[in-house]
């Protein structure tokens, strides 16, 4: 079976997906691959125009519903759809595949009101062994500005873990983006590595018992790993974020970390 072909283009401040080829689910892997690849430089918005799709299965649909949700975590930028099929507009219509906004053309896409563009801190590093302290340092720097107090320590403690994993594991320049959305602080870390990371389930950790109250662990530097080896980068991300994650990229990959804003909308 034909997989999915993919011609990307920027058309101002968004970025237009022209997918084509056999939708089922043998390949919602292709599509979900190529659009999160383009939620990497935070256009205004994703636009996938879906007029070239065949859909073999309905059901693969849903890829585009789940790339929305995670697009609203990280980078918080909208995924529109764009088909002049009408059978295609009326299952997203019936709300079975999911909640994704669809327009009848590309142009209507493209004129769309434009979302707000979220504040952000950024910075590129080198993989040397200060980069998590500097890093931990912008996103104290970060809170302080956006008034996210009660944020300061977990935001400072999985910086540096992240920024220590991609210093680590990938010895590559690192980018480093604090995003302020309505509901998380995010924060994303862009390595030139393409291996995903992953936990070791198998390591004794249990974070309750090190830190009862998350909001002590800027006061013990043994919280922060010194130890580059040491497995617990990671479990502590999973720990004191809402939710994480890794989007592979061509050229290496993005993690991301979310953290709800206290008193941020419902």
């Amino acid at each position: 079976m034909p997989g999915i072909s993919s011609a990307v283009s920027q058309v101002g401040t968004r970025t237009l997906v022209r997918l084509s080829g056999d939708l089922s689910a043998a390949t919602v892997g292709e599509v979900r691959a190529a659009l999160l690849t383009c939620l990497v430089e935070r256009p205004d918005a994703v636009i996938a125009e879906l007029t070239g799709l065949q859909v073999r299965e309905p059901p693969a649909l849903g890829v585009f519903s789940a790339v929305a949700r995670q697009a609203a975590v990280w980078p918080g930028t909208p995924l529109l759809l764009s088909t002049s099929c009408d059978q295609v507009a009326e299952w997203f219509a019936s709300g079975r595949y999911g909640q994704v906004p669809v327009l009848s053309s590309t142009a209507e896409a493209l004129a769309a009101e434009p979302c707000d563009r979220r504040p952000s801190m950024a910075d590129t590093l080198l993989p040397v062994s200060g980069a998590a302290a500097y890093a931990r340092r912008l996103a104290g720097e970060a809170c302080a500005h956006w008034r996210l107090g009660g944020l300061t320590d977990p935001a400072r403690l999985i910086t540096g873990e992240l920024v220590t994993n991609a210093a680590v594991h990938a010895g590559t320049m690192i980018d480093l983006r604090l995003s302020l959305g309505r509901r998380h602080l995010i924060i994303a870390v862009r390595d030139g590595s393409g291996t995903l990371p992953r936990t070791r389930t198998g390591f004794p950790f249990d974070p309750s018992a090190l830190f009862p109250d998350p909001s002590a662990c800027a006061l013990d530097p043994s919280v922060f790993s010194v130890d580059p080896s040491a497995p617990r980068g990671l479990l502590l991300v999973d720990q004191f974020s809402r939710r994480w994650g890794a989007v592979p990229i061509e050229g290496g990959k993005v993690v991301w970390a979310a953290l709800t804003r206290p008193g941020g909308p419902a």
